[in-house]
């Protein structure tokens, strides 16, 4: 079992930065994959970024390529999702999730727990 809670979200204004945090328990966290999604009021959950267990091999959707950045620290066991250039699109509920999978890591079924989300909200 793995509990995830994020932290970091707030009000920003296009073209700030934010950094989202995603903290998990227990002493596997190194075990598995984690990814950050997104949710906009209305819209379909959607992936974000992803990084491998070993922190060697980052994912990115091409909406926030070149503007987000995904990390971990495996022992504290924590990833960050590093937020620049800030869109007023990039509004929503972001979640961190953990995937025990190795492969299709920015599909959501590929996940086995997920935080409860931190809201970020930006500006125009």
């Amino acid at each position: 079992q793995v509990q995830l809670v994020e932290s970091g979200g707030g009000l920003v204004q296009a073209g700030g930065s934010l950094r989202l945090s995603c903290a998990a328990s227990g002493r596997t966290f190194s075990s598995y994959a984690m990814g950050w999604f997104r949710q906009a009021p209305g819209e379909e959950r959607e992936f974000v970024a992803a990084i491998t267990r070993s922190g060697s091999t980052t994912y990115y959707a091409d909406s926030v390529k070149g503007r987000f950045t995904i990390s971990r620290d495996n022992a504290k066991n924590t990833v960050y999702l590093q937020m620049s250039s800030l869109k007023a699109e990039d509004t929503a509920v972001y979640y961190c999730a953990a995937s025990s999978y190795l492969t299709m890591l920015r599909v959501t079924t590929r996940y086995d727990y997920w935080g409860q989300g931190t809201q970020v909200t930006v500006s125009s």
